[in-house]
């Protein structure tokens, strides 16, 4: 029997997305920005404690909505959970986004905006970080006048570092009169800024978290998008009644119920990658500077032999050479250990060009 399906034709024009690597548990995890110390051990406690009648539950969510807009200091109806923080991209793309709309982005980024917009037939416009990985807000400014359906900046910007401040965001309000702008703020803990404060008096602004990094939740997907209550009312149309499962919930208030835990992360980081970023600094490797928790390198022409190298070791770093150019990694900032053991791998295996 011969079958014909009515597949839409931007998922036949696309690839399938595949996760970069699997097999990644014993390794060292550079590649992914992910929290490599861990979650609080309260996170563990917590989900031990859930019961098999509470599993067998649909989840609720007015509690941990209290709690966790009380942690970001946003009230509960600016606030809306979501499954992990694609999620929380995805559903500005169900809200806003029509066949042929158009979506603005600046590239080098985070490649789900990208990803999103093929899925749903969006026009692409696309702006280029600068050579020394600064915000072309100029061209940003301009493109807005074409009244684009969303505009999408990660803040700090993965994987360059890049970070936002405010008088670059009130520019990009005053211009966005009929943009949704959505702020990707997945690593703004370990920056000095977040849009957070600006909700309550810029409607079109619309800001997208995640718990991955920060928290170390990231095999339990759980984000938000946060907004002013008028704007967010229209997001909510586009959610599915049940889109978080109970162990995000109780992870999550087990995880800002420790914010020591969280804190002494973020120092770490800061701390790590200020003297990371020295290290190669030694070495001749161009770095650029970094509010997120890892870090962008230029290694030049023998970066990808390296970075080969080290991977043969178990060592996962994320390259850039494709979307940036030859010998451009992004590195997470782990632990000490992991940080001294990468570096020591690479003073024996680079051979620097310089």
């Amino acid at each position: 029997m011969k079958i014909k399906l009515p597949v839409r034709l931007a998922i036949l024009n696309r690839r399938t997305y595949e996760a970069p690597a699997e097999g990644r548990a014993d390794k060292l995890r550079l590649d992914f920005n992910e929290n490599t110390s861990g979650c609080s051990p309260a996170v563990r406690r917590a989900l031990a404690k859930l019961t098999t009648k509470q599993l067998a539950m649909y989840p609720e969510y007015q509690a941990p909505t209290r709690r966790i807009a009380q942690h970001f200091g946003v009230r509960p109806q600016e606030l809306l959970l979501t499954n992990g923080g694609d999620d929380a991209l995805r559903v500005f793309f169900d809200t806003f986004v029509e066949p042929g709309s158009s979506i603005l982005i600046c590239e080098p980024t985070f490649p789900m905006y990208r990803y999103y917009a093929e899925i749903y037939a969006a026009r692409i416009s696309v702006l280029r970080y600068g050579s020394e990985m600064q915000f072309p807000l100029e061209g940003i400014i301009a493109a807005l006048r074409k009244k684009p359906s969303v505009l999408f900046i990660a803040n700090p910007n993965n994987p360059t570092g890049t970070l936002l401040q405010k008088e670059e965001l009130r520019r990009i309000l005053k211009a966005a009169t009929h943009t949704a702008v959505v702020m990707d703020e997945a690593y703004a803990e370990f920056s000095s800024f977040s849009a957070l404060p600006w909700i309550r008096t810029n409607p079109q602004l619309f800001v997208a978290k995640t718990f991955s990094k920060v928290a170390g939740l990231a095999a339990l997907r759980l984000g938000a998008v946060i907004a002013c209550k008028a704007s967010l009312a229209l997001v909510r149309r586009a959610m599915p009644p049940f889109p978080v499962n109970l162990a995000a919930l109780v992870a999550s208030d087990a995880a800002i119920a420790d914010r020591a835990a969280m804190r002494g992360y973020v120092s770490e980081v800061k701390r790590l990658r200020a003297w990371f970023a020295s290290e190669l600094d030694k070495l001749g490797v161009k770095t650029y500077p970094s509010a997120g928790n890892f870090l962008l390198a230029n290694f030049g022409p023998s970066g990808p032999a390296l970075f080969q190298k080290l991977e043969k070791q178990g060592m996962l770093l994320r390259e850039r050479s494709k979307d940036i150019g030859l010998g451009f990694v992004r590195i997470t900032i782990g632990t000490e250990s992991e940080m001294r053991r990468l570096l020591k791998a690479i003073h024996k295996e680079w051979k620097t060009p310089f």
